[in-house]
């Protein structure tokens, strides 16, 4: 199979090495130069290629031929603004629907639900307006207006190897969320995820909750994930009832049965 990869990140560098090593041809993009050689490394056919929003860089219809296409941009609303990603993903539908990619994923994220102090599904948030992040929700749409087959993978909060969540709150007092419940995904599983659907092109054309079906307190994740590493354990406030969500993956399980590498946070695994 011919599978290329839009952003080679801390998720899709991994996915694209797996890829390639299962014997799949596999063209990774990246923002960097110097990466370029790692990507080479891994017997993946590296592009330099940017959207800033227009797209920049030579390969732009060689990384379109393929039979799959992972868009894996993370939005970075905080530091470009909302309206960055929706120009981004507009000149990236322009690029892909008359292109000869075949399928189409979209890496998005659980952010679009807001705190419902329930559980969420992927019905909850379908439109922009009822999206707690409504650049995301506009690309999803966008995405999901391709002529090609289209895949929407609402990823929860990317966690294992180094990403340990005690190394954002070691010695941090009076935490407030700590009740709140997770909504995590190990980097492993979501990898496991995007390719028990490459191997199911019957329940394509949908959105899906990528998340781990346990949902343990952020007390709990951080207390476990602190000794094994040597992190001084956060305390912690009770004095605020905080908003939540806890984002559903039935869905997945109900769609291709996939069997979580790792079904709770509180047994991820992490490498310092």
């Amino acid at each position: 199979m011919k599978i290329s990869i839009l952003g080679c990140g801390w998720l899709g560098l991994p996915l694209a090495a797996q890829l390639a090593r299962e014997g799949h041809t596999v063209k990774g993009s990246t923002t960097s130069v110097e990466k370029l050689a790692v990507l080479r490394a891994l017997q993946i056919e590296p592009l330099w290629l940017q959207l800033t929003p227009e797209p920049k860089g030579i390969g732009w219809d060689y990384l379109m031929d393929c039979d799959v296409l992972v868009v894996n941009i993370p939005p970075r609303l905080e530091r470009a603004g909302p309206d960055f990603h929706t120009a981004q993903m507009r000149h990236l539908i322009e690029l892909v629907k008359d292109s000869p990619a075949q399928r189409v994923i979209y890496i998005s994220s659980t952010s679009v639900y807001p705190e419902l102090n329930r559980e969420v599904k992927e019905e909850d948030v379908i439109y922009p307006s009822q999206s707690a992040a409504p650049t995301l929700a506009e690309a999803e749409l966008l995405i999901q207006s391709l002529p090609q087959a289209w895949l929407v993978l609402r990823c929860g909060g990317l966690m294992g190897y180094e990403r340990i969540p005690a190394k954002y709150v070691s010695g941090k007092k009076n935490l407030t969320t700590g009740e709140v419940p997770v909504n995590y995904i190990h980097r492993d599983d979501v990898i496991g995820v995007i390719k028990a659907f490459l191997q199911n092109p019957s329940v394509w054309n949908e959105t899906y909750n990528v998340v781990a079906p346990f949902h343990p307190t952020r007390r709990d994740v951080y207390l476990a994930s602190c000794t094994p590493f040597g992190y001084q354990p956060p305390t912690f406030s009770t004095a605020e009832i905080n908003p939540f969500k806890i984002v559903s993956s039935q869905k997945l399980v109900d769609k291709i049965n996939y069997p979580f590498l790792y079904p709770t946070p509180l047994q991820f695994l992490y490498q310092l």
